[in-house]
């Protein structure tokens, strides 16, 4: 990826912690056939780093985690098995927090497992193991449009941001293509679009914030819905997360259909698929908006492998 001469964003902000502690269950793990036969009580404390601001600010449960089925999850884990080692229980527990019965808002989680009848032939308190394992990256596909003032400008330091925003790689950027506006009031200028692939460790609201952060860096203005705009960031995929927050729809609703978003993701990716919607070739195919894409001007950082 080209090196772009454009100072950083603000780092991402410190994770915040949710704490379970003292989920307990009847479980048959241990090396000796008499702790696999008669079993012994097991403890567990979970901790979720994650941000809670998009929760708090919304006092939305979409935008945070469930404790509660995190709770039954790891119960079930401590009843399962058997597993010969305590280490093994503990990096079951924390895989199935991030991946099974996991969120992607969560990026971190640490898992400390008490055994505390264990049998090491003299009084003993407790016997624990903790461990900490973070969340895999994400590969999200955003879409980056302009049709005020210096347009190259915008794209090329929106793609800089990005870029040096910790927490984001960019991993490919779309062909520049100019279109004419889709929706909105009319009169508009033409719009420069693209799209970048990125492999993140952000959540999907911090991933948001960031692109958030590239279009105040470019002076955006929300004053007419669809309206004429230095800079338009969406997330149009993460993962193969959804969501229907009003603030986060993800798949992005509309990304199907609008072939300013499909005709350079296909030129880069002609593989891909929208999740939900099928392979990015058939939807640019049948997009109605098709006809009315031309070459934009070459911007650098943009149609790169």
């Amino acid at each position: 990826m080209t090196a772009f001469p454009h100072p950083a964003g603000p780092a991402p902000a410190r994770l915040d912690r949710i704490e379970v502690s003292g989920i307990r269950a009847w479980g048959h793990h241990g090396v000796l056939a008499a702790e696999t036969e008669l079993g012994q009580q097991f403890l567990a404390d979970i901790t979720l780093h994650l941000s809670t601001a998009p929760a708090g600010t919304a006092d939305a449960l979409s935008r945070t985690v469930n404790y509660a089925e995190v709770a039954h999850a790891v119960e079930e884990e401590l009843r399962g098995g058997p597993h010969a080692l305590v280490e093994t229980l503990a990096e079951r527990i924390a895989q199935r927090i991030l991946t099974d019965t996991g969120h992607p808002l969560v990026r971190r989680v640490g898992v400390r497992v008490h055994k505390p009848a264990a049998p090491v032939g003299l009084p003993v308190g407790d016997v624990a193991v903790s461990i900490e394992r973070d969340a895999a990256p994400v590969e999200a596909v955003l879409a980056l449009g302009t049709n005020l003032g210096d347009r190259a400008r915008h794209l090329h330091d929106a793609l800089a941001l990005l870029a040096a925003t910790d927490g984001i790689d960019v991993e490919w950027t779309g062909p520049v293509l100019e279109t004419a506006p889709v929706g909105g009031p009319e009169g508009q200028g033409a719009f420069l679009n693209s799209v970048i692939g990125v492999r993140t460790v952000l959540g999907p609201f911090a991933l948001l914030e960031a692109a958030h952060r590239a279009e105040r860096a470019a002076r955006r203005e929300r004053l007419v819905r669809w309206g004429p705009r230095t800079l338009d960031v969406d997330v149009i995929t993460y993962g193969d997360w959804s969501s229907r927050d009003e603030t986060l729809t993800v798949p992005h609703p509309r990304a199907h259909e609008r072939a300013f978003v499909l005709a350079p993701w296909h030129a880069a990716r002609p593989g891909d698929e929208l999740p939900g919607r099928g392979p990015i070739e058939e939807l640019l195919a049948g997009a109605a908006d098709r006809d009315g894409l031309r070459p934009g001007p070459d911007i650098e950082g943009y149609g790169l492998p």
